[in-house]
């Protein structure tokens, strides 16, 4: 098949090599040019933007970071609907507010254009485990099923269009809230005399009921003061930001996301922004006055 994929940064250039060797043509288009080179290294050729993309494909994957940036490469006068012909079909694959999907598929939808959106449910180290919760049209999944099955353990229709995103971003509720709450204990447990990797190494023994792969993960770096990023505080506040947006948008105001949203942004303002989400524990040393050794 002929296929496109819009944005080819960490999570992109997986999916670009992932559907190169199972024998697809893949079209890529990014702004950042080591990003389009990255994948042309994995079997992918490159169009010099979304239009372009469009023109050569039937199938156009969306990995992007954010509403407006989607909207631009969707509806702008260089963006995919300025070459889509009918038929053609757009999976958004990136993390933004289920607005932004249904007002997308209905512009979409004006020129015959299909549309889904399939947010990955996994981190990059999970690649050939994710989890992709699918909205959209039944048809039009089950059309599309055959090449989001080369990028999942699982790909699971959830429900109308925009029901993937909003699957995706009560899941991000909950990573933050487990990020978070990591930090803030491996600092308690500074303040309070008990060395964090001892706490980590035997809770993750343990096998208790709180530990997931997440708390290991971050849990991890942090003992280890590696803070390059795996999912940047920038991302995290982004996300946190979407998903309590959504649930204000439905009447459900989400308390805890909302305090878990402050340390957030104050590893942003912090300058950890760029840092992985784990930094988290740096905010907290300097409420807490510790002093890094």
């Amino acid at each position: 098949m002929n296929l496109g994929l819009i944005g080819v940064g960490i999570m992109g250039v997986l999916v670009a090599e992932a559907l190169a060797k199972a024998g697809h043509r893949v079209v890529v288009f990014d702004k950042d040019q080591g990003a389009v080179q990255r994948a042309i290294d994995v079997g992918a050729e490159a169009a010099d933007s979304p239009k372009a993309v469009a023109d050569k494909v039937d199938i156009t994957i969306l990995l992007l970071p954010s509403p407006p940036i989607i909207d631009v490469v969707v509806n702008g006068s260089d963006g995919l609907l300025a070459a889509a012909q009918s038929g053609h079909t757009i999976i958004d694959m990136s993390t933004v507010d289920p607005a932004t999907t249904r007002r997308m598929g209905e512009k979409a939808a004006e020129q015959g254009v299909q549309y889904l959106d399939a947010p990955i449910l996994g981190r990059p180290s999970a690649w050939g485990y994710w989890v992709l919760p699918v909205g959209g049209d039944v048809e039009v999944f089950e059309q599309c099923l055959p090449v989001l099955q080369l990028l999942a353990r699982e790909v699971i229709h959830v429900g109308p269009l925009g029901a993937g995103h909003t699957l995706k971003l009560l899941n991000a509720l909950m990573f933050s809230a487990i990020n978070a709450m990591t930090a803030e204990m491996m600092a308690v447990s500074t303040k309070a005399g008990l060395s964090p990797e001892v706490l980590f190494n035997t809770i993750s023994a343990s096998e208790a009921a709180t530990v997931s792969g997440l708390f290991k993960e971050v849990g991890r770096k942090i003992v280890a003061r590696d803070f390059d990023p795996t999912f940047s505080i920038d991302l995290l506040c982004k996300d946190n930001g979407l998903a309590i947006s959504m649930a204000e948008s439905v009447g459900a105001p989400p308390l805890l996301a909302r305090m878990i949203q402050t340390v957030n942004e104050l590893g942003s303002a912090q300058g950890f922004g760029a840092e992985d989400t784990s930094a988290l524990f740096k905010v907290y040393e300097n409420l807490l006055s510790i002093q890094e050794k």
